[in-house]
């Protein structure tokens, strides 16, 4: 469990279209096998410490003829952002995807000292 000491505490969220591979015959959309897309997503500002960050698919468009594998993840959490991971394998074949994320966490206080 994640306790927040401050009385400032930040929720950053977004909204982002991770890879539309249809459009261009990309590798999400006529590849095979393990494929990953990441995304480096940056906070509106930095957060004290790493917040926890949570991920939900908003937009799927994939192939009614395969089987839909997906792994959606933040991995690489910082104070400044994350990367958004999505990944599949087999013979999935996604169109497109757009992954909502919400990140809350402690803001930095201008009472806090930074001592050297």
């Amino acid at each position: 469990m994640k306790r927040l000491r401050s009385h400032l505490i930040g929720i950053d969220q977004g909204d982002t279209v991770l890879f539309s591979d249809f459009e261009n015959d990309g590798e999400m959309w006529t590849g095979r096998g393990q494929r990953e897309r990441r995304r480096r997503i940056g906070f509106s500002e930095p957060f004290r410490l790493p917040p926890s960050v949570q991920t939900s698919v908003s937009l799927w468009d994939m192939d009614a003829a395969t089987i839909i594998r997906a792994d959606i993840s933040a991995e690489t959490v910082t104070e400044d952002g994350f990367d958004l991971v999505f990944r599949t394998w087999g013979d999935s074949r996604i169109a497109r995807v757009r992954i909502g994320w919400i990140a809350m966490g402690e803001l930095n206080d201008d009472d806090d000292w930074d001592v050297f």
